[in-house]
């Protein structure tokens, strides 16, 4: 096993042993590509929501949020150009019967290609894949397949279908009785739910252009091919931001939120080298420009965010299918006009994955006899789950009741455990592989001059403080304020 794929597999598997992410409906052998957040997972997956939020809504005056039905109108769909459009490129092996999106079988050849230094044969694949997409050519999808021998993972061979495309939407019926009710369908994406409410938003908000408006919601799409653990699933969810623009200044804001999202990723102390820009050569039928944040992971750079620049595509599409206008009058030039959009948008669930892989350590730590490897999430402790661990040393002589005390004080401010199980060691190892920036341990000497010993988890460095001084300890390292200054 290549070291990538066992770090992968011991993060998947450390994510459900410390509480971080379970199969969903496990009991029943589970849902495939369908997972539940546990009590560590839930508890960080809102602490990057926070983060989100925080630097796009409070720190930016002209950016509000909104939180949208998952259900609207059949007609948003038709509208938007799902309907008729939102599928993807499937093929099949005959002899294991899997499943594969043909542009993904493309592109890891094209990664292939490329860690082998054949950048010219890369290219050329690469070239003619995007020619077949551009011209929805399904034929010439499966032909680059078999001229660059692309065999299926599972079974080794070669033997492909045809190339088909397969809709992505789930759908289900709205009302009382099953024959008289309306398809709906469960939404792809959160992005539709901000334009249809532009007005709404523009109007009650006083807004003036540019401003934004953001989202965090879920989204649904009916995923055939499920790999990867949280990477590809058919529940996910986005934090979504449309920003409204004036039309030919696009170019410049685009160049602008692509710098500011990549500042956000890299404000968590994320090697620079571990991300990279992908420009879109095949553009979406609503873009005039697009390009992907993407994140090394294990198995190869991956998409974890998406800036595009979507011009006045959507606005436009439901003026049209609505018969509302959905133009904006511009008091500086005295003009009416539908205003273009750039879009962040970034998959919450990736986002989780990116952020565990990044932090997943083995350290041998101790010398001679007491070697040992210790494993340990070295998050950003902005993100972690808990902030801090209160570990009494012993169940005896008051120390549980001056433990639970300090507890009492900083669990208003601060996500807080409470421990007095097992030994130190064994207490301080379990909130390491949880990622836990700090513990606290309550001794006999706390008693008598209200001091407690406080471990840095990434160091293990041990200091004496006043029980006083921890709550400003705190601040200092797992405020949001120090990511967002």
């Amino acid at each position: 096993m290549s070291q990538p794929d066992d770090l992968f597999k011991k993060v998947t598997a450390h994510a459900k042993e410390y509480g971080f992410v379970f199969q969903s409906s496990e009991i029943y052998d589970g849902l495939g590509a369908v997972y539940d957040y546990g009590q560590n997972g839930v508890e960080m997956k809102n602490n990057i929501k926070e983060y989100w939020w925080k630097s796009m809504v409070q720190m930016n005056e002209n950016i509000v949020g909104i939180d949208s039905a998952i259900f609207m109108h059949p007609k948003v769909w038709k509208a938007s150009g799902h309907v008729d459009g939102f599928s993807d490129p499937m093929i099949d092996n005959k002899d294991s019967k899997k499943r594969y999106r043909a542009d993904q079988l493309l592109e890891d050849q094209i990664d292939k290609y490329t860690k082998k230094g054949k950048t010219d044969k890369a290219t050329e694949l690469e070239t003619a894949m995007n020619e077949a997409l551009t011209d929805n050519n399904l034929d010439a999808m499966r032909d680059l397949i078999i001229a660059h021998e692309i065999a299926c993972p599972i079974s080794g061979t070669r033997n492909w279908t045809d190339v088909r495309q397969f809709n992505l939407m789930f759908s289900t019926q709205m009302g009382s009785v099953a024959e008289d009710s309306d398809a709906v369908y469960l939404r792809p994406e959160t992005a539709q739910g901000i334009f249809v409410n532009f007005l709404n938003v523009q109007k009650s908000g006083r807004m003036k252009i540019p401003f934004g408006i953001a989202q965090i919601g879920k989204a649904f799409r009916n995923e055939i091919i499920a790999r990867q653990f949280i990477m590809r699933m058919r529940e996910f969810e986005q934090m979504e931001m449309q920003f409204f623009v004036r039309p030919g200044t696009e170019m410049e804001w685009f160049s602008q939120w692509k710098e500011s999202r990549l500042k956000w990723h890299l404000a968590l102390g994320t090697s620079p080298a571990k991300y990279r820009f992908h420009d879109h050569l095949k553009l979406a039928h609503y873009a005039n420009a697009a390009t992907d944040i993407e994140f090394e992971f294990p198995f190869g750079f991956k998409e974890v965010e998406g800036i595009h620049s979507r011009t006045d595509f959507d606005l436009k599409q439901h003026q049209e299918f609505s018969g509302k206008k959905m133009q904006y009058f511009d008091p500086e030039i005295n003009q009416n006009y539908i205003p273009y959009v750039i879009e962040t948008s970034i998959g919450l669930d990736r986002m989780f994955l990116l952020t565990l892989i990044n932090a997943y350590r083995e350290e041998e730590v101790g010398e001679g006899e007491k070697k040992e490897i210790r494993t340990v999430l070295a998050l950003p402790p902005q993100l972690a789950p808990i902030k801090v661990a209160i570990l009494p040393l012993m169940k005896k002589d008051g120390l549980p009741e001056k433990a639970r005390e300090i507890m009492d004080r900083l669990k208003v401010s601060y996500r807080c455990h409470y421990e007095e199980k097992d030994t130190i060691g064994k207490r301080y190892r379990r909130h390491d592989a949880i990622g836990t920036p700090f513990c606290v341990t309550v001794d006999h000497e706390s008693l008598e001059n209200d001091t407690v010993t406080i471990r840095h988890r990434d160091s293990m460095q041990q200091e004496r403080v006043a029980i006083s001084a921890l709550s400003g300890i705190l601040e200092a390292h797992v405020s949001m304020a120090s990511l967002l200054s």
